[in-house]
């Protein structure tokens, strides 16, 4: 939830009254959107696809010219038909999110199913801690259902939406209502310098394809282009030392996902924490060259030009 205090050090999360009300009465359309069955949200989800792929053409630049670099050896038919499943599962992600606000547990564990789940609870059983790296591939929003299955606390990191505290308020609560625990990233630094010292193990799950700002010190390759990387996540796996994991979500079909825990490192002290950061892209990679059409290519996420005082990261 955004306090205060962030909302006057920087204005991009001020809200006038005009908006913040406005914003309140969507998410409370919002809320009853997501008590309707699902055949009812996919019939909208149909409905939006039409709209941003032929109508408003949402970002078509921007995706074609990310998918164009990530595969050049791809051809344009190819590239038109990722970018139609990635229409429509742009929009089926959304009408899930809304969902995830009150679809029941039988229904999430109906949709949602998990593999390796017994590797999960034996490092609980050893009273070891997780680190997972996420990213933004298929719908990621539904593995807040994750701490029903495993033992752990789950811990997720996020930022704060800008200029729209009710849909904040409203995305939180649809995150944490399986028993994660959510921190913003500007106070989280308690928590980061505690993990994997408690007594009750924990997950913390961190979105680490997060496009960082130019400054970053940490640039590498991803789908073939340079883009800056937060370096917070490799940090804390290293100082914590405890096993990091890909938090990957697979669709299986319309509705349907298996999320897998992929190991990366048992003990990532003994490495250094660029290769972890490193073996993360590169599997990141590995997962959505499978099926590239569900990961958030409207996103800009090759906006920024590397700086000539930082060097690229291999």
């Amino acid at each position: 939830m955004i306090d205060k205090k962030l909302a006057y050090k920087d204005k991009r999360y001020y809200e006038s009254f005009l908006k913040k009300t406005a914003n309140a009465l969507l998410v409370v359309l919002l809320i009853g959107i997501s008590h309707l069955p699902f055949w009812i949200l996919y019939r909208i989800s149909d409905f939006f696809y039409v709209l941003l792929r032929y109508i408003f053409k949402y970002r078509k630049k921007v995706i074609t010219e990310n998918l164009t670099h990530a595969f050049p050896e791809k051809s344009d038919v190819e590239i038109k038909q990722i970018m139609g499943k990635f229409y429509l599962h742009f929009c089926d992600m959304f009408v899930e999110t809304i969902k995830g606000y009150s679809a029941s547990e039988k229904q999430m564990r109906k949709r949602v199913t998990y593999n390796k789940i017994d590797e999960i609870l034996q490092y609980h059983a050893e009273g070891r801690s997780l680190v997972l790296f996420g990213m933004h591939y298929n719908n990621w929003e539904w593995g807040n259902f994750t701490p029903q299955i495993t033992k752990h606390d789950v811990v997720l990191l996020y930022n704060p939406m800008r200029g729209n505290q009710a849909f904040d308020r409203f995305i939180n609560k649809t995150r944490t209502r399986w028993g994660a625990t959510t921190i913003p990233v500007n106070r989280a630094s308690r928590v980061v310098l505690g993990f994997g010292k408690a007594n009750k193990p924990s997950a913390i799950w961190l979105g680490a394809d997060q496009s960082a700002p130019p400054t970053s010190k940490f640039w590498t390759t991803f789908f073939n282009r340079e883009a800056p990387f937060f370096s917070g996540p490799e940090k804390i796996a290293h100082l914590s030392n405890q096993p990091v994991f890909l938090h990957v979500t697979r669709k299986v079909k319309r509705g349907h996902y298996v999320v897998d825990f992929i190991p990366l490192f048992d003990k990532p002290k003994e490495v250094e924490p660029k290769d972890i950061m490193l073996a993360y892209i590169r599997k990141m990679e590995e997962e959505i060259s499978k099926k590239p059409a569900y990961y958030l290519w409207s996103h800009r996420r090759w906006k920024h030009k590397r700086p000539e005082d930082i060097s690229l990261t291999l």
